[in-house]
């Protein structure tokens, strides 16, 4: 029998902390702190957060008229678009309407199950060339080496592997971009340009501008066409459906977006997993013979499907640790969520990490279970209880090639690696815009 595992997550106190915390201190550098206990058992809570109404809904019905039953009606929020906008622009990721349509359907193509599926190779090639330079007994900084090997991954088989978006530099940048949006907040609120007045901000600036320039650089050189890389196939087809300016302005918008998206999710979820292994052997040790079996087969096409301890213990993990901690819509007219009335401009707030440990949705929501997702487990399943990746027609259009890029680095790492802790120094989550262990991830590696 599986010995009961409770990884940490921030303190819960009787109530919210103040609205006014959410600019200063422990709560405005980490989303994910400060939630009370009893909103893991309600299903809607109501703020006035500056003028701004702000609900946040945690039941499953509720969460689906948002995304899908509904979803005409709630937009990406002004706020959000403002914050996210120096990064990404209008984007796929933060556009609406007829604009967010027509860069779905080019883009969508490319993440189909049998372009996905052609790139297993690639995961593989990511996964074992970063262990190339692991020695045993060695400590490596877990979450460093994911990113490293997302950012790897998404240069290669989106960017036709150009080297300007592997470096080091290139990783620091983008850390320090996303951590600087989270703290751009308070300047949305108040509809402020976003300012460096704190060195968070000034870093997250330069990477900013690190990661507009360098993409600029790239999407400047590239010709577009049809039959090249992701890149080319964008840039072709963006001009073959927008004026010359505007598709320009687009193809960096979304070369950022999947740059900065692609890698920094999975990477995540990658951490996260290995970490709840590191926590318990014998799980990994079954993970590393699952993984080794499969791989001794050599159908790489086929790899996916047989690892479906490794899939679960990924489900669990991305319950547990969602790699994007919540997400926002914006209401454009009346409506009623949970038995709130919504009013138009108000902003609907959605945390897979409220509703992933739930009380009324999960058994004992804060342990970790990875046969949750037996095959008969999930099916009874809300569908919208679960949404590492959102739901509805705004899907995450990469869900397949993350799940199948994690699961096949996973299981090239776990055949030949064992990951152990190296202290007891408890691991402390940190919710910016994505969901990391703070200062990273120190584990011991050990060749099986």
């Amino acid at each position: 029998m599986t010995t009961r595992f409770v990884p940490p997550h921030p303190p819960r106190g009787p109530a919210p902390v103040p609205v006014w915390r959410g600019f200063f201190g422990e709560r405005a550098r980490n989303a994910v702190y400060g939630w009370s206990a009893p909103m893991f058992e309600n299903w809607h809570i109501r703020r006035n957060i500056l003028g701004i109404v702000v609900h946040v809904v945690t039941h499953p019905d509720a969460v689906q008229r948002v995304l899908q039953a509904n979803a005409a009606n709630y937009a990406k929020p002004d706020i959000v678009k403002r914050v996210i906008a120096p990064m990404i622009g209008r984007g796929l990721l933060s556009s609406d309407g007829e604009l967010w349509r027509e860069q779905r359907r080019i883009v969508a193509a490319n993440f189909a199950p049998p372009a996905v599926d052609a790139l297993v190779p690639d995961f593989a090639r990511a996964a074992t060339a970063r262990m190339a330079a692991w020695g045993d007994g060695g400590v490596r900084d877990m979450a460093a080496e994911s990113t490293a090997t997302t950012m790897s991954v998404i240069a290669d088989t989106l960017f036709g592997g150009d080297p300007r978006l592997k470096t080091d530099a290139a990783m620091a940048h983008i850390a320090a971009a996303l951590k600087a949006a989270a703290e751009a907040r308070l300047s949305a609120v108040l509809r402020l340009p976003p300012l460096g007045w704190n060195p968070t901000m000034r870093a997250g600036q330069r990477g900013q501008a690190f990661l507009r320039s360098t993409l600029a650089e790239l999407v400047e050189e590239r010709p577009g066409r049809s039959d090249g890389d992701f890149l080319d196939r964008l840039i072709f087809a963006l001009h073959d459906r927008f004026g010359e300016e505007e598709a320009a302005a687009l193809a960096l918008d979304n070369a950022a977006t999947f740059y900065l998206a692609g890698h920094e999710t999975t990477a995540n979820a990658l951490t996260w997993t290995i970490y709840l292994l590191s926590e318990q052997p014998d799980l990994q040790d079954q993970a590393a013979e699952e993984a080794r079996s499969a791989l001794s087969v050599g159908d790489e096409a086929g790899l996916i499907e047989e690892l479906p301890l490794l899939r679960r213990i990924l489900e669990e993990s991305m319950r547990l640790y969602p790699p994007v901690p919540r997400f926002d819509r914006q209401a454009l007219s009346l409506d009623t969520l949970a038995g709130a009335s919504i009013s138009p401009g108000d902003i609907v707030s959605i945390w897979p990490w409220i509703i992933h440990r739930h009380k009324k949705l999960w058994d004992d929501a804060d342990a970790f279970d990875a046969d949750r997702f037996l095959p008969e487990r999930k099916a009874a399943l809300h569908r919208f209880q679960y949404v590492p990746f959102g739901g509805g027609p705004r899907v995450c259009v990469g869900a397949r090639f993350a799940t199948s890029e994690a699961l096949t680095i996973l299981a090239h790492w776990l055949a030949a690696w064992r990951f152990e802790r190296v202290h007891a120094r408890p691991v402390r989550v940190i919710g910016t815009v994505t969901l990391r262990p703070e200062g990273g991830l120190p584990l011991r590696l050990s060749r099986r």
